[in-house]
C-alpha cells in the first residue's frame, strides 16, 4: 500500500519540476532593476518651525517690524489706517512714533510641496548611489500686537492690535547618497537611502499686514528707516549655502520599466540667513513623497 502512495508522490514531484522552473523564470529576480533610473518625486514637506523665526520682524533680525513701523513715510500711512479703523484714538496714540509693539510673533511654517528629479545607480547587489534635485516653495506665518494704549489696566482685546506676519522662501535641495534596495517579495522592494545635502534658500518677501494693508519689511534701504527722501539700494538675497544629511525608507513596487516608491525622508539640515543665528539654522524637518522610477529609460524600447 505505501509503495503505490510513494511511486505517486515521486511522480508528482518530477512532474512539478518544469511548473516550478518556469514559475521561477517568470517571476522577477531580486534586484533585477539594476542599471540607471531616472526618477521624478512629488511630496509633502514638513518644515520644522524653529527656522521660520528669520521672519519674525524681531530686533537684531535682518527686517525688522520697527524699521517700518517707525518710519516717516510708512509709519504715518499704518497710524492714519488704524485710527480711521476705529483702532486707535489719536488722543492715546499721538503719532505712528508712539506705536509699540507689545507682542512679537511665534512664527511656523505652512505644510508646503516638494518637487524633484533625479538619477540613482542601482548594481546587482542592491547597492547604489543617488543624485537629486528637489524645489520647493515655503510660506511662514505668524501675528504679532501692537499696543493701542485703549482701555489701560482692562484686560480684554481693546488692548491691543492684532496683525499678520509672513515671509516667502524658494528653497532648493541637492542630495547625495548611498541606496540599498532589499527585496520582500517577488514584486517589492524596501529602500533604504542616506546621505548629504546642500541647500539653497533665497528669501522672496518678508511683510506685515496692518488693517487689511500689506507692508514690506525687506531691508532694501541698506540698515535705514525708509522714508520719502531715502533711497532704496539694490536688494540682496538674504539666504544662504547650508549643509545637512538625511536618511529615507521607500517601499518599491516594481515594474516591466521601473518601479513606484512611497516612502519617507528626514533631514537635518542648516538653513542659513543673513543676520540669523547659525545655532537656531540647524533643524529636523520631513518629507512624505510618491517616486516615479524608470530603469535604463526603457521607455524608449
Amino acid at each position: 500500500m505505501k509503495q503505490p502512495l510513494y511511486l505517486l508522490l515521486l511522480s508528482l514531484l518530477i512532474l512539478s519540476l518544469p511548473l516550478q522552473a518556469q514559475k521561477k523564470k517568470s517571476a522577477p529576480e531580486a534586484h533585477r532593476m539594476s542599471g540607471l533610473y531616472l526618477n521624478v518625486d512629488a511630496g509633502l514637506l514638513i518644515p520644522n518651525s524653529k527656522q521660520a523665526d528669520f521672519y519674525s520682524g524681531r530686533p537684531g533680525n535682518s527686517n525688522t517690524i520697527d524699521r517700518v513701523l517707525h518710519s516717516e513715510t510708512y509709519g504715518t500711512q499704518i497710524w492714519i489706517s488704524l485710527v480711521d479703523g476705529g483702532h486707535i484714538s489719536p488722543s492715546a496714540i499721538g503719532d505712528y512714533s508712539q506705536l509699540q509693539v507689545v507682542e512679537y510673533p511665534h512664527m511656523y511654517y505652512r505644510l508646503t510641496y516638494q518637487l524633484g528629479v533625479g538619477f540613482r545607480y542601482v548594481y546587482e547587489s542592491g547597492w547604489g548611489w543617488l543624485l537629486r534635485f528637489d524645489y520647493s516653495q515655503l510660506t511662514a506665518a505668524g501675528q504679532f500686537n501692537l499696543s493701542s494704549n485703549n482701555g489701560t489696566g482692562v484686560l480684554g482685546s481693546r488692548q491691543f492690535v492684532t496683525c499678520d506676519i509672513f515671509g516667502i522662501e524658494r528653497r532648493t535641495l541637492i542630495d547625495f547618497g548611498i541606496a540599498k534596495r532589499i527585496p520582500l517579495t517577488s514584486l517589492v522592494d524596501l529602500e533604504i537611502d542616506f546621505g548629504f545635502d546642500l541647500n539653497s534658500t533665497h528669501v522672496k518677501q518678508n511683510g506685515i499686514r496692518v488693517v487689511g494693508r500689506t507692508y514690506s519689511i525687506l531691508d532694501i534701504w541698506g540698515g535705514y528707516p525708509p522714508s520719502s527722501y531715502t533711497g532704496t539700494y539694490e536688494y540682496l538675497n538674504e539666504g544662504r549655502i547650508g549643509i545637512g544629511g538625511f536618511g529615507s525608507m521607500a517601499v518599491s513596487y516594481l515594474s516591466k520599466v521601473g518601479s513606484i516608491d512611497l516612502g519617507y525622508s528626514c533631514y537635518y539640515m542648516q538653513t542659513k540667513y543673513t543676520n540669523y543665528n547659525e545655532n537656531d539654522a540647524y533643524a529636523l524637518q520631513h518629507t512624505i513623497f510618491l517616486r516615479f522610477n524608470v530603469n535604463n529609460f526603457k521607455f524608449f524600447d
